[in-house]
């Protein structure tokens, strides 16, 4: 996960406002561990506002941008192939829910 970077770093570009059922503005929780491309691990309760997303076809790469503290903003890197995060992207509800 990179960040923190300030307001409008990556909001300010042309991001999806939608991913699934992920919409631009609410607040999620995550119900199971998962771990991103980075390897850093989203833990059960972790909590942010989704910002966006944006996909990178040619290494099939899935960013999703939050924020944890509703200032700042995070850049969450998946790969969405099975032998990195496709498993969790493709049953991401298990994974990410409302908060």
């Amino acid at each position: 996960m990179y960040g923190p970077r300030d307001h409008g770093h990556w909001t300010g570009s042309r991001l999806e406002l939608s991913h699934l059922f992920l919409k631009a503005g609410r607040r999620y929780r995550v119900l199971r561990d998962f771990t991103d491309f980075d390897g850093d691990v989203h833990v059960k309760g972790e909590t942010w506002t989704f910002l966006g997303s944006s996909f990178l076809p040619y290494d099939d790469g899935l960013s999703l941008f939050v924020s944890l503290d509703g200032r700042r903003e995070w850049q969450i890197r998946m790969q969405v192939r099975p032998e990195a995060q496709g498993p969790v992207l493709d049953r991401l509800s298990d994974y990410i829910a409302d908060a």
